[in-house]
């Protein structure tokens, strides 16, 4: 089972196994990470599932589509190159071991 890392805030790590299929949203819903909201259930339509992919997975996890980014754009307090919405990022073996953060708040 591939493995995902959220680190929050206070750089604690949280390292879950998530189904492949599975996205880092509801990965993170099911197993209770803090800070991960998911209001609208993973429909790309609520912003509140946003995480900071790290550097070394941005290729890995590509770029956001066209209403994603407009989520991200409007929807998100503190917007970065790695910004990505968690119900958007499908896990699969090449994502074994991705490191997301947890933004302080989300919208």
């Amino acid at each position: 089972m591939p493995k995902v890392v959220y680190v929050d805030t206070a750089g604690a790590e949280r390292a879950i196994e998530a189904d492949s299929g599975e996205t880092v949203m509801s990965a993170a819903l099911r197993t209770g990470v803090p800070g991960i909201v998911g209001e609208c259930g993973g429909n790309s339509s609520c912003a509140t599932c946003h995480v900071w992919v790290r550097d070394e997975f941005r290729d890995a996890v590509g770029v956001p589509g066209d209403l994603e980014e407009d989520l991200l754009e409007l929807g998100v307090t503190e917007r970065r190159e790695g910004s990505r919405l968690g119900c958007q990022i499908e896990i699969d073996h090449t994502l074994n071991g991705l490191v997301v953060d947890v933004p302080p708040t989300q919208p």
